[in-house]
């Protein structure tokens, strides 16, 4: 976790040594923590504050801790509580648990087992910003799933350009997602209700039939046009155009479109009268239109028309941390599809985190693409509970950066918080930043003092290897 987003423990403890032993041991252990040493202090630290953890002794005095688990579960945001007893009463336990506490400690305490259990509230409070991440990704931008700093900034410039009408150029390698992108940005636009229109410039052979697809044509205006038809842009009226591989786009058609976008009209093939459009128009491409231009196969003026904001997606190489989430994602969407994991069809509830691991080591040229490819190959020939090694496709390396066998399920993956997945995420990103704590803690999210902590917890001393 960075530095502001380090779990927040409130201490309420009327033994004061106690408590000061208590935070020092969590402190040292990466988290915020604040102490009370009242009830009073403790319920006006919880209501002002809300940290994400309350340890309360049970006797606290005239007052119970149970009473401050009341006042917790009264917040708005969810805070948990744990108990703390001098006595091991089975009686108190039970009491606790049933009120709603997440744990009970008796006293002496184990610093091993505060340590284990404040440990898994601090990835339960990961998995749910996790959780509330990946919501509101896929409530705004359905299919496009990730939360890499490079998907991050993708989330952040749609959000900014979808309002507006200005064209956008959206770049990035083959599979990585660009029609995905188009469509957020016409979804979160004025434009939404109204029709939002795709076609591929470069599955077209020859000007001919991409001219008639873009504009339309008159009867008669070429053999075969036995009736008018109206083109892309007219269809789009009102809404968005996307033309994706518009790079392919032959020079005659560039210039015409170079028109459209300054005249706001069109004159279908065979026809002399104009048609007023009024559409926004994004652009796609994998190629590098900069360089189109010097070779003369791009117009220049064509080129800032269309790149009045531009949008580049991150090749799956440089975001692996984001494949365990794709991954989550496939499996949910090709269950539903094949009807895997219904009640009626085969039973598969998730993958090895060993051949997770794998999958995330590759180079993925296709990127998104190849992944979901890859994923719903193993899914529809894998006769096991769990996709594993053996599932892999033959095309895949087998190199996996550790010999793991943890299991990974639908759900976990979902919020990417296994602790056998966070060791090999560890592994990779070592051997990844050639062991470089800096770059491995930068790339995790995670502050040098937490990953340090984690090393020491999974026995990693020299880059990936225990």
């Amino acid at each position: 976790m960075s530095e502001d987003s380090r779990m927040q423990i409130l201490i309420v403890e009327d033994e004061r040594n106690h408590a000061d032993v208590l935070a020092e041991l969590l402190e040292r252990s990466g988290y915020r923590v604040r102490v009370a040493d009242t009830f009073e202090d403790g319920k006006r630290m919880l209501e002002s504050s809300a940290p994400d953890l309350v340890i309360t002794d049970l006797d606290l005095g005239a007052h119970r801790g149970t009473e401050l688990l009341g006042v917790a579960q009264a917040l708005a945001r969810p805070v948990e509580v744990m108990l703390i007893s001098g006595v091991g009463s089975i009686e108190d336990a039970v009491e606790a648990m049933q009120l709603g506490a997440v744990h009970y400690f008796t006293k002496p305490l184990d610093v091993k087992e505060i340590r284990s259990v404040v440990g898994e509230a601090a990835e339960r409070l990961r998995a749910r910003s996790a959780g509330h991440e990946a919501d509101a990704g896929r409530q705004e931008f359905e299919g496009i799933v990730g939360k890499s700093p490079g998907m991050v900034h993708v989330y952040d410039t749609i959000r900014r350009i979808a309002p507006t009408k200005a064209t956008v150029l959206i770049q990035g390698e083959n599979g990585t997602g660009k029609e995905l992108v188009a469509k957020a940005i016409h979804t979160l636009s004025p434009r939404a209700k109204e029709p939002f229109v795709a076609l591929n410039c470069a599955a077209l052979g020859g000007d001919g039939l991409l001219d008639s697809e873009l504009f339309g044509h008159e009867r008669g205006a070429f053999t075969g046009a036995a009736a008018a038809r109206e083109g892309k842009f007219e269809y789009a009226n009102g809404g968005t155009l996307f033309l994706d591989e518009v790079g392919d786009m032959p020079l005659s058609l560039q210039v015409k479109l170079l028109r459209v976008i300054q005249e706001r009209e069109i004159v279908r093939l065979g026809s002399n009268k104009t048609v007023k459009v009024d559409v926004r128009l994004l652009c796609a491409t994998n190629k590098d239109l900069e360089a189109e231009i010097q070779e003369g196969r791009f117009r220049e003026d064509l080129y800032y028309r269309i790149k009045v904001v531009s949008v580049d997606l991150p090749p799956l190489r440089q975001r692996s941390e984001d494949i365990p989430l794709l991954v989550a994602a496939f499996l949910r969407e090709f269950g539903a599809i094949h009807g895997i994991n219904s009640v009626e069809g085969r039973a598969l509830d998730g993958i090895t985190g060993e051949a997770l691991a794998i999958l995330t080591a590759q180079h993925w040229k296709g990127n998104v693409r190849e992944l979901r490819n890859v994923v719903e190959t193993m899914m529809v020939l894998s006769r096991g509970e769990r996709l594993g090694v053996e599932d892999l496709p033959g095309e895949i390396e087998h190199r996996p950066p550790s010999p793991s066998t943890a299991l990974v399920s639908v759900d976990d993956l979902a919020t990417y918080t296994l602790d056998q997945w966070e060791e090999e995420l560890i592994r990779l990103q070592l051997d990844r930043h050639e062991g470089n704590r800096g770059k491995v803690a930068k790339a995790l999210g995670i502050s040098e003092r937490t990953l340090y902590r984690k090393l020491k917890e999974y026995g990693l001393t020299e880059w990936g290897r225990g």
